[in-house]
């Protein structure tokens, strides 16, 4: 019961008023055991698992529960208004083989294999909508989730879903997810909270296709491939925008590839996401990566408190145009980008990667699309340093189809190497080296209105600290005396 001291109608006063109120009926538990699950590690319970799917959706929504136990399991079908509840001691094992086979995919041309496909997973789902992974228990691969190309009866995924509304993860673990941990494309509503995502000697952790309104939060995702991505791949024969999604409060791994990433798939655009308090571990590519390569718009993009460890290269963006994507569309744009209170120490790769250990944060653009209006404010890199001056004279390719930040080779600035843009600003910032390093602190190419202010940078052992060559508008202030050259 509420009680309201003072309730007005139509003018009148009235004092005193109790009012019922009607308290939400508990969802129904259904317990896969009751529907036939033996959780003994070998006995295949995925048909008693459906049934008990099955029950909760025609009950108009339920929890589905697992006591602890040790459930093998092929492909699981998910419905909506349903959650998966694993207890403490409850694991999720996939099955070695018997998983639903892929479905044929008309649009296969645009992305790989494991994009194009959704069914060959552990957890598969289509237009589904109220459905969340909860509890303490794990989701697990067991080794049996294909890293590459899965043969007929296997599965690449530990989660899949396809068109999917309110998504909500809470306190799961998932462990061995094979070439997705979580993939999910065409989605609307994701809420990750205190959520696992081991998948350090796997592929990716959680990839987040033409899908909006997403929160991750006070997680940890771990992967061997991109950890946590934002793309736009053409699997669902259309785009969508990707936008409003916030990353927060959450340490993120990629033993060798990208930690924080959008792309490289990227036909439909990306705009207003943020990424704040977060403590990249490892980065064997980029900690901070994003590429437009298929004609996308990304912008409106912030990071603020970010901590970078052990990543190859602290900030990696580029436009390239591999335009794969129907209609051969033009370059993208990447524009309207935030940096700030960003710091970086051991920037070298946590893993032995293919290419160098280490390279200079990059923003590059094209010819025909520069990057535009970056801004860094309190950023604080420390590079490895050791080249030398010769490498000052270094151009690096244009990479119109590539985009591993290892294509682009040794850098000619220690710190930032930036070229085909415009709008740049670096504020209040510090690059620093742990060896001498010959190349300046900052190389320009082709660029307008680049602004350094308030910028210490230590001193290079070469003949310059700041190179702008072919560049415009460009302003160095407030940033003690370095020895500036303009081509």
């Amino acid at each position: 019961m509420a009680r309201i001291g003072t309730l007005i109608v139509s003018g009148l006063i009235i004092t005193g008023l109790t009012i019922p109120v009607a308290q939400a009926a508990a969802p129904p538990v259904f317990n896969v055991k009751s529907y036939g699950a033996v959780g003994n590690g070998s006995t295949n319970d995925d048909d008693a698992i459906d049934r008990a799917i099955n029950a909760a959706n025609a009950a108009g929504g339920g929890i589905v529960d697992f006591p602890a136990g040790r459930y093998r399991s092929r492909t699981i079908h998910m419905k909506s208004n349903v959650t998966l509840n694993l207890n403490a001691g409850a694991t999720l094992l996939a099955a070695r083989s018997g998983m639903d086979r892929a479905e044929p995919n008309e649009w296969d041309e645009y992305q790989d294999y494991g994009h194009s496909h959704f069914r060959n997973a552990l957890i598969f789902g289509e237009n589904v909508e109220n459905v969340a992974f909860t509890g303490a228990g794990t989701i697990d691969g067991d080794n049996n989730l294909i890293t590459g190309d899965p043969d007929q009866g296997q599965a690449d995924k530990a989660l899949s879903l396809k068109y999917c509304r309110n998504l909500r993860f809470q306190d799961i673990t998932f462990r061995q997810g094979g070439h997705f941990a979580i993939l999910i494309n065409g989605c609307d509503g994701v809420q990750m909270h205190n959520t696992k995502i081991l998948s350090a000697d796997d592929r990716d952790a959680f990839n987040i296709i033409n899908t909006s309104n997403v929160e991750i939060a006070n997680s940890r995702i771990e992967a061997s491939d991109d950890a946590v991505v934002f793309k736009s791949d053409y699997a669902l024969g259309r785009t969508f925008p990707t936008e409003n999604a916030v990353v927060r409060d959450s340490t993120v791994l990629s033993t060798e590839n990208n930690a924080l990433q959008f792309g490289s798939e990227t036909c439909g655009n990306f705009r207003n996401i943020q990424f704040k308090n977060l403590n990249v571990t490892g980065a064997g590519k980029a900690g901070i990566g994003m590429v437009s390569m298929d004609g996308a718009t990304i912008e409106n993009i912030t990071y603020d408190n970010i901590k970078l460890n052990k990543t190859a290269s602290a900030i990696f963006m580029h436009i390239g145009k591999r335009s794969r994507c129907p209609g051969n569309p033009p370059a993208g744009k990447i524009r309207n980008i935030t940096l700030k209170n960003i710091t970086g120490t051991n920037l070298t790769t946590p893993r032995d990667v293919a290419g160098d250990d280490e390279y200079s944060a990059t923003i590059t653009g094209r010819t025909d699309s520069a990057i535009e209006n970056v801004t860094l404010e309190n950023v604080n890199l420390n590079f490895p340093g050791g080249h030398p001056a010769s490498d000052a004279n270094r151009v690096p390719p244009e990479n119109s189809t590539a985009y591993p930040p290892r294509t682009f080779g040794v850098r000619p600035a220690y710190a930032f190497w930036v070229r085909h843009a415009k709008g740049i600003k670096f504020l209040n910032s510090t690059v620093e080296f742990q060896k001498s390093d010959g190349r300046p602190a900052f190389l320009a190419n082709d660029t307008t209105g680049v602004v350094i202010d308030g910028v210490t940078m230590e001193r290079s052992t070469g003949s310059w600290d700041v190179t702008f060559q072919k560049s415009s508008g460009q302003q160095v202030v407030n940033s003690g005396n370095p020895r500036v050259r303009v081509q």
